[in-house]
């Protein structure tokens, strides 16, 4: 019996009989004109159009995991139609009893009988007018009846939009494309699933087909072998073929006639046209825009001098130089110059990265006072020098201690984004900002762009002179050099890899000025740590070869967590160990609640760092703002962590409470929750106590009941050490080998296994 919850969720999903009398009056008379033996359609295939018309295949695959065991027997689970069949079986679309789960009736027809009872599960009203009597009961129901009863679900049904019609060319299949995966396609719209389909005779047609994202239901009609195939990439060819890059395979496709224009085609973006499967005309397209790319927008591409240029419908994003290979927009680097863009018709039909980058600017996002957000309501520039600013063909100059003001609206940003530059080299000071009590100042140059929630600022310049902004925010000026030079080294190599992660390609820019990234001129640049940027200058860490991601934090509790703290596999980052940061380094395994307990407790155990304030901590709280913090349980009554890193980190945090309990999990976020701006932390070091701290200094730590305070609320006493996430150098374990006289390669080199450090060119 089905549950009232799957009862309502059918409803919600498929009321969609009321409203549509029409259609269904016109399909109750097909069906009932049209009753008669006809070939049917397998159960398997009506399964897939209907499971797919409720759930998208991610949405299936997520159901089947969580379902677990399948009603088919072992040896025939990793069929095709499982999932599918198992879904209609699970949610009553089809009786066990009457259609067996097993693989020859999968492959049977389905009968009027069936049709009806899947009819009736997605609308009762609607079940009762398919026609089934004792005569047609068993009997298959005709394939085209099946379509047409699809055919108005998807035109009829409430929430169930996922279901297209769409126009698709066929480029492969394992039959002409070998190493393809069985059931894919490469087509027009890209990779696609044709589970349970014959699809390998259609090669080079284009077909009108119903399709759930990224899986092919059925063919509606065969249009034929007569298509373009549109911004394809000709590799290579002679007279008689062309090997054409199209989807994301490489062809060789016959020309219909010898062709003796080949060599012009050659290393070019193209339409070809095909008739049965023979080239017989091919359109280059030969006009390329040069420029740097600004952003990728929802609706284009910006490019410096010319503006946001929209997308062609079938755009295509190629790498041409060291082989080719098919990216995606998210795989563009904006701020270069390394692309170039095939346009037709005020179209960008490829971007075509030609070369590699280069890594010698960088693109920051200045976020608003306090590092806020990332929209500023007013921009106010002014320089020492004149200042310049550009937008589009126009030009407006500032002379020196003059102010500029920007607000959204304001009619500045009708033609795109202003560019600021100040003139003799000089720096631009951003008057409407506040960085640690003073003005702070940029070199490069500004852009403004206005988005939906205000103004946007980037700031454009040398890496290294980035570099010389980013070492005096992140590390004491006064640290000994060779601190500062590792620091250096750890702050380029991060720079290079978040250059490449486009976390904002949307607005042009490659980071933000935050502690999201590393901070960037929240103080001014110092003659010592400029002179570790330029003692260091073009150096990174590398791991067989290749820039490693160098994270850092303040302080150690004495030890360094691996790369899995976050949840991902340290595996990825091998480079990124637990250990003990004193010298031999050894290996540490504290993951046994009692051995951390001991270790945390241990004020004086030695490290490189363990003569800094946030060394050891610790900090008493109390149920009553533990209750007011995490909330969801009633009151809180005990804490206990269930899981930790191999480190000591604290993973999983049980909270129990008077109504139930709650896993906190990840370091973050328990630290989030058990700290409080209420508390006062103590530095027993320094015999001081810090306080409005909403999140506590590490999630090193370990929690004890300690009683009760006069008026009878629970107390939890939590020891803890270091201050940071704990993976790769601990900038305080610097300080404390440069003391010591370590050197900076010494020093990077303890921190990340196996690197080397090289000069990059």
């Amino acid at each position: 019996m089905k549950s009232r919850k799957q009862r309502n969720s059918k409803k919600a999903l498929i009321g969609w009989f009321i409203g549509v009398p029409l259609v269904v009056a016109a399909l109750i008379g097909v069906i009932l004109f049209h009753e008669q033996e006809g070939d049917g359609i397998s159960r398997a295939l009506a399964a897939k159009s209907v499971a797919l018309a409720l759930k998208s295949p991610e949405e299936l695959a997520q159901w089947q995991k969580k379902y677990g065991a399948s009603r088919f027997p072992a040896e025939s689970v990793d069929q095709w139609y499982v999932p599918y069949m198992d879904y209609l079986y699970e949610n009553g679309f089809l009786d066990e009893e009457d259609t067996p789960a097993r693989e020859e009736e999968a492959r049977k027809e389905l009968t009027y009988g069936e049709a009806a009872k899947i009819a009736r599960a997605l609308s009762d009203e609607f079940g009762e007018k398919i026609p089934v009597t004792k005569k047609n009961r068993n009997k298959p129901y005709p394939e085209e009846l099946w379509w047409l009863f699809y055919d108005s679900l998807i035109k009829s049904a409430d929430g169930l939009e996922g279901v297209e019609r769409k126009n698709i060319c066929i480029y492969g299949t394992l039959d002409n494309v070998p190493g393809t995966p069985s059931w894919v396609a490469h087509t027009s719209q890209g990779r696609m699933g044709f589970s349970g389909m014959a699809l390998d005779g259609y090669i080079d047609h284009e077909l009108e087909a119903y399709v759930r994202d990224s899986e092919l239901i059925h063919v509606l009609q065969d249009k034929g072998q007569n298509v373009t195939y549109r911004n394809v990439w000709l590799s290579d060819g002679n007279e008689e073929e062309l090997l054409v890059y199209v989807g994301e395979i490489e062809r060789r496709i016959p020309f219909a006639k010898k062709s003796k224009k080949t060599e012009e085609y050659l290393h070019n973006l193209a339409d070809i046209q095909l008739e049965n499967g023979k080239v017989t005309k091919v359109s280059v397209k030969k006009e390329r825009i040069k420029g740097r790319l600004l952003s990728v927008q929802p609706e284009g591409v910006e490019i410096e001098g010319y503006g946001v240029v929209p997308l062609d419908e079938e755009y295509k994003v190629l790498k041409t130089y060291g082989g080719l290979e098919r990216q995606t927009l998210d795989d563009l680097l904006i701020g270069y110059d390394i692309q170039e863009f095939v346009a037709a018709k005020g179209k960008i039909c490829a971007v075509l990265t030609v070369r590699e980058f280069d890594a010698k600017t960088v693109r920051v996002l200045v976020m608003t006072e306090g590092f806020k957000g990332l929209y500023h309501d007013e921009v106010v520039l002014s320089g020492d020098t004149p200042l310049t600013l550009v937008q589009g063909e126009k030009e407006e100059v500032i002379e020196a201690g003059q102010e500029a003001v920007f607000k959204p609206g304001d009619g500045r940003f009708a033609d795109g984004r202003v560019t600021i530059t100040a003139a003799d080299g000089g720096e631009i000071r951003v008057s409407s900002l506040n960085r640690s009590g003073r003005q702070p100042c940029y070199g490069g140059r500004l852009e403004l762009v206005e988005g939906e929630g205000g103004l946007v600022l980037i700031n454009e310049l040398y890496l290294e002179d980035y570099l010389k902004k980013v070492v005096p925010s992140e590390m004491p000026p006064g640290y000994e050099k060779e601190a500062l030079k590792a620091q250096a080294v750890c702050a380029r190599t991060f720079a290079y890899m978040q250059i490449q992660s486009n976390t904002y390609q949307q607005y042009g820019a490659h980071m933000d000025d935050s502690t999201n990234f590393q901070v960037y001129n929240n103080a001014g640049e110092e003659s010592q740590t400029s002179a570790a940027v330029e003692e260091t200058r073009g150096e990174m860490l590398l791991y067989e070869g290749q820039p490693v991601t160098t994270y850092y934090f303040s302080t150690s509790c004495g030890v360094t967590a691996d790369g899995g703290v976050w949840g991902g596999d340290a595996a990825g980052t091998p480079y990124l160990k637990n250990a003990a940061v004193r010298p031999g380094r050894q290996s540490v395994d504290l993951s046994n609640n009692e051995d951390f307990a001991a270790f945390i407790k241990q004020a004086d155990y030695p490290a490189y760092d363990s003569s800094f304030p946030y060394y050891r901590w610790n900090v008493t709280t109390n149920a009553q703002i533990l209750t007011e913090n995490i909330g969801g349980i009633g009151k809180v009554e005990s804490l206990q962590v269930v899981e930790r890193g191999p480190s000591g980190v604290a993973k999983v945090l049980l909270v129990k409470g008077s109504e139930g309990e709650k896993s906190i999990s990840g370091q973050d976020r328990i630290r989030s929750a058990l700290g409080d701006e209420r508390l006062d932390i103590s530095l027993p070091s320094s015999s001081k106590t810090t306080s409005g701290w909403k999140s506590l200094p590490s999630g090193f730590l370990a929690v004890e009941e300690a009683g009760a305070n006069e008026s009878g609320v629970k107390q939890f006493k939590i020891y803890g050490g270091g201050y940071g996430h704990g993976v790769g150098m601990s900038q305080n374990g610097a300080q404390g080998m440069a003391r010591e006289g370590i050197g900076y390669v010494e020093i990077l080199k303890f921190f990340y296994d196996g690197v080397t450090v090289e000069k990059m060119e």
